[in-house]
């Protein structure tokens, strides 16, 4: 478990961290998404100790972080920093060396891990001839190929192709299967609502929504409803306690002040007729996110 507890990070007078603090959990994805500025990169660079927070603490299962710890974690930057000259098999292998593999055990894994990232016709090509979106892929093999027990990836969709997300994802969740925790952040929210098992929503530097993405969709769908019935629902509208978010023929999506306006509101549907469905509706996260940040 990577445990980060009340960390706060300032550049001059301006507080870019305020107390933050969440978990990742080992065999599960877990989302970190904000927007541009949040905070998520510095966050991410304290948890691997690249940068130094003002305050609060990091650790690994109860334990303050040691840099043998850090040697466990696969880090993948939003910014590309691949060798341009060397063959991408070469420059995989020689990341697994630097982590101690023995040169066939490091050539053996790099080749295993660009096979399975799609990129096994292209291990002697340079680098530089690599499209950006392979060298993306070949960024993300070299955080993975020395078999992390934590891994931290800053943007790891950025730039794929729909097939290549689906290939990336599918790497992801095989580690997080192995039992790798794994954190990373996207602007992608639909590639997020798949893939995570657990979300942390960051805005201004504070932490404003952490938990099981099962939990947050709950916990945001409590006050709101979908009614389905045939004919004209445009009396919701008038209804006390009532917020229309979304109207269709046939369809409306309101908010309510309590659950006892959403039995009043059942009961006057079933007076007037045939009830299709009626129920809480689960948000996205895309929408779970606005509402957080706003």
């Amino acid at each position: 478990m990577l445990e980060l507890r009340g960390i706060t990070k300032s550049y001059g007078g301006r507080r870019v961290l305020d107390d933050v603090g969440f978990d990742v959990a080992p065999g599960r994805l877990t989302g970190f998404v904000g927007g541009n500025g949040a905070g998520k990169t510095t966050t991410m660079r304290i948890a691997l100790g690249v940068l130094a927070a003002d305050g609060g603490r990091v650790a690994l299962d109860g334990a303050e972080l040691t840099s043998d710890d850090r040697r466990r974690f696969g880090y993948m930057p939003e910014e590309r920093g691949l060798y341009p000259k060397m063959t991408i098999g070469e420059h995989i292998a020689y990341l697994a060396r630097l982590h101690g593999y023995a040169k066939a055990d490091a050539t053996a894994n790099a080749t295993a891990l660009l096979e399975r990232l799609g990129l096994g016709e292209r291990l002697g090509d340079k680098v530089e001839t690599l499209s950006l979106g392979n060298q993306q892929r070949a960024q993300i093999a070299a955080a993975l190929v020395h078999d992390p027990e934590v891994l931290i990836l800053d943007e790891p969709f950025s730039g794929l192709d729909p097939l290549a997300v689906d290939v990336v994802a599918g790497v992801l969740q095989e580690r997080a299967a192995h039992g790798a925790a794994v954190l990373f952040s996207s602007h992608q929210l639909d590639v997020v609502e798949r893939l995570c098992d657990d979300l942390v929503i960051i805005a201004g530097g504070t932490i404003r929504a952490a938990g099981s993405s099962a939990a947050l969709r709950e916990r945001y769908s409590e006050r709101q409803y979908e009614l389905r019935a045939p004919g004209d629902l445009g009396w919701l509208r008038d209804e006390p306690g009532v917020t229309v978010v979304a109207a269709e023929p046939g369809a409306t999506t309101f908010d309510v002040d309590d659950d006892a306006t959403a039995q009043r509101v059942l009961r006057r549907a079933l007076d007037g007729g045939v009830v299709e469905s009626f129920g809480p509706r689960h948000p996205s996260l895309a929408q779970i996110f606005r509402e957080v940040i706003q």
